[in-house]
């Protein structure tokens, strides 16, 4: 597949960069589509377009806007076996969780978000104060490459019901679901020049948008280095800023947990989407006196992680997005083995073709080392021994991260009480499911903001404080 074109005021036009960007099938290590790159010159003009189109969008009734968005996510829906092939063969995850994880999920959030919304209190009073709540403007949103469909719904379709217009920067690495969303919200009548997308680098389109002086909010998702230079670049205009950055999210199990229940469902949140999660428990925190266990009930269930074609059924680990990124992970790794770390278990043969790292359990770690502190962004588990509770938090609050965080133990009020002291902005207890209606964002430098819920919508909003005299009210309550 080959696409020459971006979408711009509610219109395909022709990309304006100098060269096409090829997207690799991260199996077959093959090319799978090109795209031609956006420039400066067309993020520009897809903030025009978003601008001009503000005004008129902003006082659109809600319902309509609501109405608009429930007709998208038909649309999607419409198209969910496509997404699910693209972002499949783009990313890597094995097609059957594709499907329920990086399809059914987002398109199911848009129709949530539309109920949330509908629910939200818009205005309130304060004594004499109407306190009413306004979209921030015109907002870009800048996304990742490894939940690309997901990461787009949970900046976009909260912008646009809040009442901003958006200009999209999908990931160039997996942008083939961004396309097909805008031709979703095309067919669905959107006014022109509400939703842009400009396909392109960070360097040229990203800090384009970035830097322009009519985006009045940047939402950004990807790596804590490129949300530092977002950051900084927002504030020469003292732009509001979103940020979802890093994680190294730790499950801490307690000595009175279910030790099995624990490494298995830590496995699995380690290892979903090849480990590229940015709130995947990497750290398996343990009783000193449990390691020796958990490693036994590790090299059992590591066996069952399957590496193997994505579109095969019985494939539970896929390969990484691109070799850079299997470089790299494969590179901290084996660091950390010089650094002292011992495998679990021995490295499982690698298929013959796509960008693969087995599945690696690292014992003998300690909280200093890089594979403890940084994130790797690959199927990685390290584990980590403790004496005391307080030790054990102390290591789960000791990087610069703070995303997410999970506690095991015998009762929900032992694990509440610990869970309090973790410094992340979500903590499952006892394997307790995510919720997409509660907010989702970090501390430290895993970012600023929340996403999903009503605090999802809200990032979006400002908040105006309108001072009427008594009488106002007085006369509406008589």
């Amino acid at each position: 597949m080959t696409e020459h074109d971006i979408f711009i005021g509610g219109k395909w036009c022709r990309a304006s960069g100098s060269a096409e960007l090829e997207v690799i099938d991260s199996f077959t290590e093959q090319p799978m589509a090109r795209y031609r790159l956006g420039s400066a010159e067309d993020a520009a003009a897809a903030v025009d377009s978003a601008k001009a189109a503000l005004a008129g969008w902003s006082s659109t009734p809600l319902d309509e806007r609501i109405a608009f968005i429930r007709k998208i996510a038909a649309n999607l829906l419409a198209r969910a076996d496509v997404l699910t092939e693209m972002i499949s063969r783009e990313v890597g995850m094995p097609r059957k969780l594709a499907s329920r994880i990086q399809v059914g999920a987002p398109v199911a959030a848009w129709n949530l978000y539309a109920d949330l919304a509908a629910e939200l209190e818009w205005e309130s009073r304060i004594s004499h104060s109407l306190v009413v709540k306004v979209p921030v403007g015109v907002v870009a949103c800048i996304t990742p490459w490894n939940y690309p469909l997901h990461q787009i719904t949970g900046k976009v379709v909260p912008a646009l019901l809040a009442g901003c217009t958006v200009v999209l920067k999908p990931s160039e690495i997996a942008p083939s679901s961004a396309f097909v969303m805008a031709r979703a919200i095309e067919e669905s009548g959107l006014p022109p020049g509400v939703f842009n997308m400009v396909h392109g680098t960070g360097p040229d389109v990203g800090e384009a948008l970035v830097s322009h002086p009519d985006v009045d909010m940047v939402s950004f998702t990807g790596s804590t280095r490129a949300g530092r230079r977002v950051a900084a670049l927002a504030g020469g205009d003292i732009k509001r800023v979103a940020l979802e950055l890093g994680g190294k999210s730790a499950a801490l199990v307690l000595p009175s947990a279910d030790l099995n229940a624990a490494v298995k469902a830590t496995l699995a949140g380690c290892f979903l989407n090849s480990g590229q999660t940015c709130s995947a428990p990497t750290r398996l925190l343990l009783p000193s006196s449990r390691l020796a266990d958990a490693e036994l009930v590790i090299a059992e269930l590591v066996d069952g992680y399957k590496m193997g074609n994505p579109a095969e059924g019985t494939t539970r680990l896929g390969p990484l997005v691109s070799s850079s990124q299997r470089q790299r992970v494969s590179g901290l790794i084996d660091a950390a083995l010089k650094a002292g770390a011992r495998r679990v278990t021995d490295p499982a043969t690698l298929p013959e073709s796509g960008f693969f790292v087995p599945p690696t359990v690292l014992t003998d770690v300690t909280p200093g080392m890089e594979i403890a502190r940084e994130e790797v962004f690959g199927p990685v588990l390290v584990l980590l021994p403790y004496d005391t509770v307080d030790e054990a938090i102390e290591i789960a609050n000791g990087t610069d991260y703070g995303l997410a965080g999970a506690v095991w133990a015998g009762t929900v009020g032992e694990a509440l009480s610990v869970a309090r002291r973790l410094r992340a902005g979500q903590v499952d207890i006892n394997g307790a499911p995510f919720n997409p209606a509660a907010p989702f964002g970090g501390f430290k430098k895993s970012g600023i903001g929340r996403e999903n819920g009503h605090h999802g919508i809200e990032e979006f909003l400002e908040l105006v404080s309108i001072q009427l005299p008594s009488a106002y009210f007085e006369s509406r309550e008589a």
